[in-house]
């Protein structure tokens, strides 16, 4: 059976620097800090101070009253995206087979307020006064299943976790889906909201995160004086469709999904195989899949952490895919505006190099001020570039060795 071609037709984001994806690009392009310090509980005793929060999300535009409570921040997120990317695919207006459409949805940690909440009224009130939706605030899986209900989609339903590569890991099973032709339309990505005291506070205890307490220079990946990452929040959703069925409807496209690669370090909890090997294997598989040369790539979305370890593999793995022409390739990292936000990363970045792709904006690696000789790719700094794209790659790798890379290039309606 020939694969069917995956086009991607909708976009919808909930960021620290912009909620939907013009308002988050705006930010994006104009180098815009979504850092500051952690307002949602006292940080006094933590060893880092700072996180990228959305301060302006208000989820009754998005979700009935009475239900909000019910569920958790990071199942609010993915209903506010989801609700975004569908409007921007037109599917809202738009009468199609609700069977016929699946959702992948995954997430890192899942309701870590619901945990926090609960447990403290277990230990003060007991057993006999805790939440009935308490469990169903904190799955990981309810994300896609409230997204699914939302909208009464029916199709292939799924929630990976895979730490900082599940958002690529959800876009690439869809993908899959979609090419075996067992839906038309798939909405795919992941949610994160674990700014509370306990996954910060563990964090900080793996001494992963920046101890900088200044917002303006704390997360400054590939930067020689890099010290941790910093957590950030978010969630990004995208429609991904059958081109013909995205043709036959008239839809918009943004481009064409065409390699993913998922590969395993197999080395350690924590840090990155300090070769690069998994990383290089995963862009290389993305790159068979895709049927391209790594010299048709001109923009890669790094993952970029910020973290003394990931961004020397990343470079040089990076390098090693890439050879002679890693020269004219262009890299920028924007979790040094976002921040980190987890299992929301990859899918929030994918959306960032599907914008690249489509308007030749590449956004810029902000606070990057001095070169690191372990570091040394072109990276895009402090300044966005315009420049013409044809093909893009976007990485996301995750504590635990996991690795997953997704390519799309520019449609061009000629099949």
């Amino acid at each position: 059976m020939k694969e069917q071609q995956v086009v991607i037709t909708g976009l919808g984001a909930v960021t620290p620097i912009g909620i939907g994806v013009k308002d988050f690009c705006k930010g994006l392009n104009a180098g815009r800090n979504g850092i500051s310090k952690v307002t949602r509980f006292d940080v006094t005793d933590f060893r880092s101070k700072l996180a990228a929060e959305i301060k302006d999300f208000q989820p009754e535009k998005w979700i009935e009253k009475k239900s909000i409570n019910r569920i958790d921040r990071f199942i609010h997120f993915a209903i506010a995206a989801s609700t975004m990317a569908i409007e921007d695919a037109g599917l809202d207006s738009y009468s199609y087979d609700k069977n016929m459409i699946g959702v992948i949805v995954g997430s890192g940690i899942g309701g870590s307020q619901a945990i926090e909440d609960g447990l403290t009224i277990l230990k003060e009130k007991g057993p006999n006064s805790m939440n009935p939706f308490f469990i169903s605030k904190l799955l990981i899986n309810m994300a896609a299943c409230m997204v699914s209900i939302k909208h009464g989609l029916k199709g292939p339903i799924s929630a990976p976790s895979m730490a900082c590569s599940t958002g690529l890991n959800a876009i690439g099973d869809a993908y899959r889906i979609l090419q075996r032709g067992d839906a038309e339309i798939m909405l795919a990505g992941s949610s994160e909201a674990s700014i509370t005291p306990l996954p910060y506070g563990g964090f900080c205890a793996t001494r992963s995160m920046t101890t900088n307490d200044n917002p303006e220079n704390a997360c400054r990946p590939f930067d020689k004086n890099r010290d941790g990452f910093v957590m950030g929040e978010g969630a990004g959703i995208v429609v991904l469709e059958n081109r013909q069925h995205a043709l036959k409807r008239g839809a918009r496209i943004y481009a064409e999904l065409v390699g993913y690669g998922n590969t395993a370090d197999a080395f350690h909890f924590t840090a990155p195989e300090p070769s690069g090997d998994g990383m290089k294997r995963v862009m290389k598989a993305a790159l068979k899949d895709a049927a391209l040369d790594a010299e048709k790539i001109g923009y890669v979305n790094a993952h970029g952490t910020s973290t003394v370890l990931n961004d020397k593999s990343e470079s040089l793995a990076i390098n090693k895919v890439f050879g002679k022409h890693v020269n004219k390739l262009r890299v920028s990292s924007i979790k040094s505006m976002i921040g980190h936000l987890l299992a929301a990363a990859g899918s929030v970045e994918f959306i960032s190099t599907v914008m690249s792709l489509y308007t030749g904006i590449i956004p810029p690696t902000i606070n990057y001020k001095e070169k690191d000789e372990d570091c040394n790719l072109n990276y895009v700094t402090n300044v966005a570039e315009t420049v013409k794209l044809n093909a893009a790659m976007t990485n996301s790798f995750g504590f635990g060795g996991g690795n997953a890379c997704l390519i799309i290039k520019k449609y061009e309606n000629e099949y």
